[in-house]
């Protein structure tokens, strides 16, 4: 951190006064005036190379992404095993 600059919520000088201060605070007690922000999560799942050679062949076949395929094609199979426990 710069010399003579202050954290903004901290009013810190240094980086270990800002550690401490984030130690005993939350930042929920100051994102009033924060900006809402939209993200994604993703998630990776490991998958046998052929397997995915396979999906990937299928995916462009029917003009859509992987991860659109593999997602329809989950909602499916998730679909029908709720209606075998019904």
């Amino acid at each position: 951190m710069q010399e003579n600059r202050h954290s903004t919520i901290s009013n810190a000088r240094s980086l270990e006064e800002i550690g401490e201060f984030w130690d005993t605070h939350d930042f929920t007690e100051f994102d009033d005036d924060s900006p809402d922000v939209a993200f994604t999560i993703a998630n990776a799942i490991a998958i046998e190379a052929d397997l995915f050679s396979a999906v990937e062949q299928q995916a462009r076949l029917r003009g859509v992404s992987v991860e659109t395929l593999v997602n329809l094609w989950l909602q499916e199979k998730l679909a029908e095993q709720l209606q075998a426990v019904a």
